[in-house]
């Protein structure tokens, strides 16, 4: 399976509390949540959820599978597909994961999700979830990430990126920009970056 990340981020690349409630995440005194509501026109709303409903498979850490098991009473197309397929949540905490056909991974994660990403065709997403976003960019693990940019800047918040941490060059696959500003950018991991020489 091929695995995407599918991140919702400001311009100043803040992923935390783009959700619909204000209190969604208010970790180190964040008042800003919800900044991705109304965001985007109906071809970009269509693009989201077709890109759920093209998975095989979904990967979650534990913040972000607890946020979305909200979805698995919704008859929405994203929550239908998010119920239907498999779900894997990487976590050492979780024992009682309250949503069907879910799977908790432990111990080794890097040799766990190289087995699922060797299963046969489809797609395995990962959606949110910024720190094992970024650890599965760490260990090479991610085939393609896309990146919703709203445009807001917030000022405070999660970053997907930390003012230090490896450097990854990226390949663009696809760009395109909504009615309201939002740009969807498809990459894929190119290695590492160039830099000039003296």
């Amino acid at each position: 399976m091929k695995l995407t990340t599918v991140t919702q981020v400001t311009i100043d690349g803040v992923t935390q509390g783009n959700g619909g409630a204000s209190e969604e995440d208010r970790r180190n005194g964040f008042e800003r949540g919800g900044w991705a509501l109304g965001a985007g026109d109906d071809e970009t709303r269509t693009f989201i959820t077709q890109t759920y409903q093209r998975a095989e498979a979904f990967l979650f850490g534990r913040r972000t599978y607890e946020l979305f098991t909200s979805w698995g009473s919704s008859a929405h197309p994203i929550g239908v597909a998010l119920t239907e397929a498999p779900k894997y949540v990487a976590s050492t905490t979780l024992t009682a994961p309250r949503w069907e056909n879910t799977t908790v991974l432990r111990g080794d994660l890097a040799a766990a999700i190289s087995e699922l990403k060797a299963k046969p065709g489809g797609e395995l997403q990962v959606h949110g979830s910024g720190i094992l976003t970024r650890w599965l960019l760490e260990n090479d693990l991610v085939d393609e990430m896309i990146l919703i940019v709203i445009p807001v800047i917030l000022g405070q918040g999660a970053r997907l990126f930390p003012k230090s941490g490896p450097d990854l060059a990226l390949d663009l696959v696809e760009s395109r920009v909504d009615s309201k500003g939002v740009t969807i950018q498809v990459y894929r991991p190119a290695g590492r970056p160039r830099y000039a020489t003296a």
